[in-house]
């Protein structure tokens, strides 16, 4: 088991959020560490056929790409999910190598720290969320710390049930 340290190097919320978020963020990459590349793209539970090791990573990238670049910055939206299939990032990840995968998540989430180190964390987004709502950077940071470890559950029960590995 890989020891994934928590504990912040200070204590100012700044660093308290981003140590938390790249905290879930190692979680991810370890649980899928010494997967084969078939295993990462096995569909395991019957009612959640895109639920893969592949489709969890490619998820929690993407969803960090609609966060920061789409709402935060207010970039033009150039995801893979589409109206007609909103899930696709998770579809599609069956086609590409897990290890690929997990080196453009780790890739973004480095330009992503140094965006969030950047901006103020009460600067609020580009990009309403609903109801004309401009969340800001601390918002989102909380956000995808709590996106990114409800999904380490679901890699938790994935890699279980694919080779009993446990507690990464």
């Amino acid at each position: 088991m890989t020891r994934i340290d928590d504990t912040p190097p200070a204590w100012d919320e700044r660093t308290q959020l981003t140590t938390f978020l790249d905290y879930t963020r190692a979680g991810a990459r370890a649980k899928c560490a010494g997967v084969s590349a078939e295993n990462a793209r096995k569909a395991l539970l019957p009612g959640s056929p895109l639920m893969t090791l592949s489709g969890v990573i490619n998820h929690l990238r993407w969803v960090e790409y609609y966060w920061f670049q789409v709402v935060f910055l207010g970039e033009e939206d150039h995801g893979p999910w589409t109206d007609e299939d909103p899930d696709r990032e998770m579809r599609i990840a069956v086609d590409f190598p897990l290890a690929q995968l997990l080196d453009e998540y780790a890739e973004q989430s480095a330009r992503y720290r140094e965006l969030a180190a950047s901006a103020a964390l009460d600067q609020r987004a580009e990009r309403a969320v609903r109801d004309g709502l401009h969340v800001d950077l601390r918002w989102i940071l909380l956000h995808l710390t709590e996106e990114t470890a409800r999904h380490n559950g679901h890699l938790d029960i994935l890699r279980e049930m694919l080779d009993g590995t446990t507690g990464a």
